[in-house]
């Protein structure tokens, strides 16, 4: 191969002669420039490349990151939120339970130091070596509330049904004439056939009479509505009181009365003064229990409350 050199500086051309084994060469030496220049390219393009890419990467990590946190933040704070609420809400039944346990103690006739339904109970014991312990999932948690709330609503109404059985009970039982008209221990006469103290001949004594002085404090057996407050000339000034449940109590010879027709009373409260008005051979108190009209023994019925009175 020939190479004509041609110059402004020269005043003639020049030519070169080129062999194959100077092509050859050339050719060598030329890829290997190539491939050195390459491979300083890539060594600098890619150090440069991740001095530049890292930074971008480590904010891509800590974007997702953030964006994981953030999203167990908002699934946790709603769960949280969940569960806040399930606790108002058996905050909510636990103050309705304490509220009915104090009315229950009450009804039952228990002491408040005897059942203290606002104070949690002692409670305690070994742990097990042979079961292992294990802290409590979230979803565990919030199923052992679920389940503790349903039991609790499942305890309200029990109660509540407890609490109008012994409602009930309570009403029947302070209906029911227990209390003595006057207190004395003793009556002067006793329900049944006796010698009449006037005429002297047998005849049925449809109460018993409780010997006390003129103007003692009679009262009320049981709570009811005075259905009778006037004179009779048998029974002098009297007083029948209604108890419902076809109960009625009869006070007689008083000397002065204190309740109207139509008047509620209550247990113990005061109704009369005694006296011996009406067929009467001194001062005493009269006093009846009527079923559905019939008269019984007052005694069985008094002596619930001696015995109640005793017991306590």
């Amino acid at each position: 191969m020939h190479i004509i050199l041609v110059s402004n500086r020269l005043a003639t051309a020049k030519s070169i002669s080129l062999s194959t084994r100077h092509l050859l060469l050339g050719a060598g030496l030329l890829v290997a420039v190539v491939v050195a220049l390459s491979s300083s390219m890539f060594y600098v393009v890619f150090r440069h490349a991740a001095e530049i890419k890292l930074p971008l990467l480590q904010t891509l990590l800590l974007s997702a990151q953030e964006q994981q946190t953030q999203n167990a933040k908002e699934f946790m704070r709603e769960n949280l939120n969940a569960m806040a609420v399930k606790l108002g809400q058996m905050q909510a039944q636990l103050m309705r339970l304490d509220a009915l346990g104090d009315r229950l103690s009450s009804l039952a006739g228990l002491k408040p130091q005897e059942f203290r339904m606002s104070e949690p109970p002692g409670r305690g014991g070994a742990l097990s070596s042979s079961i292992p312990v294990h802290d409590l999932s979230l979803h565990e948690l919030t199923g052992q509330l679920d389940a503790l709330s349903k039991h609790m609503e499942n305890r309200y109404d029990y109660m509540g049904i407890l609490e109008s059985r012994l409602f009930d009970a309570k009403v029947k039982k302070k209906l029911m004439p227990t209390v003595k008209p006057v207190d004395v221990e003793w009556n002067a006469s006793s329900f049944g056939w006796r010698i009449d103290p006037i005429t002297g001949q047998s005849a049925m004594h449809e109460g018993v009479d409780f010997l006390v002085d003129t103007g003692t404090s009679v009262h009320a057996a049981a709570d009811g509505m005075v259905v009778v407050s006037e004179f009779h000339p048998q029974y002098g000034y009297f007083i029948d009181i209604d108890h419902g449940n076809d109960f009625t109590t009869r006070y007689a010879h008083n000397s002065k009365l204190l309740v109207k027709a139509g008047s509620l009373v209550q247990r113990g409260a005061a109704i009369a003064e005694s006296g011996s008005t009406g067929r009467s051979t001194g001062p005493h108190v009269h006093f009846e229990v009527r079923y559905k009209g019939i008269a019984q023994n007052p005694n069985r019925f008094l002596q619930v409350s001696a015995v109640t009175t005793k017991s306590k």
